[in-house]
C-alpha cells in the first residue's frame, strides 16, 4: 500500500505549497457545457426538463405530478426505518437542535452611537431557502438533519429540500424520517444540476428560493456558479477532507482509524496526518494496511487513492510548524490529538470544525455531537464558516435620530456629501439639519 509521506523540514517553500493542493472543483471545463444546457433547459422548460434529466442522469422515470414527496411516503418511511437507526437519528437531531439553538440571535439590538443618535440591527429569516441533500455514494440522513434543523430554528417560512431519487424513484427512508423530526415536510425527488436550476428559477412544482445551502458534486457546484446572481448559492462545500494533528502522546490506533474517516468518502477526498513524531508516523503506517484491507472493495479503493494522492502523512519539526501547516491547509475537519488540546485550540485559526482529544472522533462530529458537519472545503475555511442558523438569517440595520442628534451629526454629513460630489445628499442633510434647528 502506497502512503504519501513528507518531512516538512526537508521541503522548500514550493514543496510546502504543493502539499496544500487537493482536488479542485473549480475546473469544470469538461462538464461546463452540459451543466449550462441543463440549467437553461430547466429555466425555460420547467418540470418537463426535470423529468427528462432525471431519466438521463439517474435512470429514473418520474411522473411530473409526483416530484414532491407525498405525506404517505413520510409515514411509510417511518415504518420502514429500523428501530436502532431511528434512535440514532433521534439522538442526532436532538443534539443538532441543542447545539444550533444557542446560535439563534436576539431579535434586535440597539445602542446610542452619539447623543441623540440611536443605531441598531434586527434579525429576520430569509424569505425562502432550498436545501440540497446529495445521494451519490450513499444516503445521508445526517446531512438532511444538519441542513433542516438550523433552517427551521431560523424561522425560514419556505423551506424546500431537493435530493436525488433512488433506483425506484424513492427518497431514502431514513432521510425522510430525519426531515420529519427536524420539522421539514416539503421534499422533492430531484438532484444534480437540474435541482439547483429548479430552486434558482422555480418550476411548475418547485418554488423559486432566495438561497441554496448544501453540499454536492462538481455538477451541483458548477450549477450553483451559473445561477449566482439569480439566487444566493450558499457556502462552498466540495470533496470531503480532514487533518489529524497528533503529537507523540497520541495512540497510533486512534490516529489510524481517524485518518480513514474522510478518506473513505471518495477518490477526490483528502485525509492528512500531521504529526510531530516520526515514530508515531511509522506506527500509523504499519497499522493502516490491515485497517484498509478490512474495508469493502469500493471504500478500500477510495482510501488507497486518497492516501497515495492528496492525503498521506506529514511530519513536522515541532508543534509550531505542525500548527502553521494546519492553518495554511485550512481543513474541513481537524481532529487534534495532542497533549494540550485546549492550548492548541486557540492557535488553530482556519478549520471548518476542530475536535479535541482522542475520544472526539470525526465520526461523532459527522453524526451525533450536534456540530454541523456541512463545512467549507478546499481551503475555503479561511473565509467561510460551518453551516449554522446564521446561514438562514439576514440583518437589517436601523437608526433613529433625534433633533439634538441631527444638530450633532448633520454638518459632518453635509461636508462629506459636498466632498464626494453628491449635491442632493448635501441638500437633504442641510434640510434635515435646518428642520432640527427649528424643533
Amino acid at each position: 500500500m502506497n502512503i504519501r509521506r513528507h518531512d516538512l523540514v526537508q521541503l522548500d517553500a514550493a514543496g510546502r505549497e504543493a502539499l496544500l493542493a487537493r482536488v479542485q472543483q473549480a475546473d469544470t471545463s469538461d462538464i461546463g457545457e452540459t451543466v449550462a444546457r441543463v440549467v437553461e433547459d430547466v429555466r425555460t422548460q420547467g418540470d418537463a426538463a426535470l423529468v427528462r434529466y432525471t431519466g438521463e442522469f439517474d435512470g429514473v422515470q418520474l411522473d411530473p405530478a409526483a416530484l414532491k414527496v407525498a405525506e404517505s411516503e413520510f409515514d411509510a418511511a417511518e415504518a420502514a426505518v429500523p428501530d436502532d437507526v431511528k434512535r440514532a437519528i433521534e439522538l442526532a437531531v436532538a443534539n443538532i437542535r441543542h447545539h444550533h439553538a444557542a446560535q439563534v440571535p436576539s431579535a434586535d439590538w440597539m445602542q446610542e452611537t452619539s447623543p441623540g443618535v440611536i443605531s441598531g440591527e434586527r434579525y429576520t429569516p430569509i424569505a425562502s431557502t432550498g436545501l440540497y441533500v446529495p445521494r451519490g455514494k450513499g444516503s445521508f440522513p445526517s446531512v438532511m438533519a444538519m441542513l433542516s434543523v438550523p433552517a427551521v430554528l431560523a424561522g425560514v417560512p419556505v423551506i424546500a429540500v431537493c435530493t436525488p431519487p433512488g433506483p425506484d424513484g424513492e427518497v431514502d427512508a431514513a432521510s425522510l424520517y430525519a426531515a420529519r423530526l427536524s420539522g421539514i415536510d416539503t421534499i422533492y425527488r430531484v438532484g444534480g444540476a437540474q435541482a439547483i436550476a429548479a430552486l434558482a428559477y422555480g418550476t411548475e412544482s418547485l418554488p423559486k428560493v432566495e438561497k441554496i445551502v448544501g453540499p454536492g458534486n462538481r455538477y451541483v457546484t458548477h450549477a450553483k456558479r451559473l445561477v449566482y446572481g439569480v439566487v444566493n448559492p450558499g457556502p462552498p462545500a466540495g470533496p470531503s477532507e480532514s487533518i489529524v494533528l497528533a503529537d507523540a502522546s497520541a495512540d497510533p490506533s486512534v490516529v489510524a482509524h481517524e485518518l480513514l474517516v474522510e478518506a473513505e468518502h471518495g477518490p477526490d477526498s483528502a485525509a492528512v496526518l500531521v504529526t510531530t513524531s516520526a515514530a508515531l508516523a511509522d506506527e500509523v503506517t504499519a497499522l493502516l494496511p490491515a485497517l484498509v484491507e478490512a474495508l469493502p472493495t469500493q471504500r478500500r479503493e477510495f482510501v488507497e487513492t486518497v492516501l497515495s494522492g492528496f492525503g498521506g502523512i506529514v511530519v513536522a519539526a515541532d508543534l509550531d510548524d505542525a500548527i502553521a501547516f494546519c492553518n495554511a491547509w485550512a481543513p474541513e475537519h481537524l481532529h487534534a490529538i495532542v497533549e494540550d488540546g485546549l492550548g492548541v485550540l486557540h492557535r488553530l485559526e482556519h478549520a471548518g470544525e476542530i475536535l479535541l482529544g482522542e475520544h472526539s472522533s470525526i465520526a461523532y462530529g459527522n453524526y451525533v455531537i450536534g456540530l454541523n458537519a456541512i463545512l467549507p472545503t478546499g481551503g475555503f475555511a479561511r473565509g467561510y464558516s460551518c453551516v449554522g442558523v446564521d446561514d438562514f438569517i439576514k440583518r437589517s440595520s436601523f437608526a433613529y435620530v433625534t433633533a439634538a442628534g441631527a444638530r450633532s451629526i448633520g454638518p459632518a454629513a453635509a461636508t462629506l456629501a459636498d466632498y464626494e460630489g453628491f449635491p442632493a445628499h448635501a441638500a437633504a442633510a442641510r434640510h434635515a439639519l435646518a428642520q432640527a434647528e427649528q424643533a
